[in-house]
């Protein structure tokens, strides 16, 4: 599955990404720095409407957000793993639990921790086709 998307339609691709992944809840994003994967999760979190500010978690590690479905209230966590030499650092940081709960995560630089990600964990691609496009590729596991 593939989107090819630009700032203007930004919302409505992120519509489409949680049509698609109604039963999903862990996304890796992939990509180089600069692509936007920070602004597709805001995009993402807007669609769910977000309470909170949703930002970059490049030195916080993890970023917590909060929204309504259904009566109930949920969480996103939106975690950036940049900063990791190692996945030990990951362990100590306490994300594991984050990622096995039954919440829903966007993690920024997954390679830095691939064995940590659960095997239901959907792929998410991105990559720059020129300065105003986007593509968007999703991949399981």
């Amino acid at each position: 599955m593939e989107w090819v998307f630009t700032l203007d339609s930004i919302q409505k691709t992120a519509l489409a990404f949680w049509n698609a992944m109604k039963d999903k809840r862990v996304f890796s994003f992939h990509g180089p720095m600069g692509v936007g994967k920070t602004t597709f999760i805001h995009a993402l979190c807007d669609i769910k409407k977000v309470k909170e500010t949703v930002g970059s978690p490049t030195f916080s590690l993890i970023n917590e957000y909060t929204f309504e479905e259904y009566g109930k209230v949920r969480k996103i966590y939106h975690i950036d793993l940049y900063r990791l030499k190692n996945e030990s650092e990951v362990f100590e940081a306490g994300i594991e639990d984050c990622l096995y709960g039954d919440h829903i995560c966007f993690v920024e630089w997954p390679e830095r921790a691939p064995s940590l990600l659960p095997d239901e964990s959907v792929a998410v691609y991105m990559e720059i086709i020129n300065p105003a496009f986007r593509r968007l590729k999703i991949m399981d596991k």
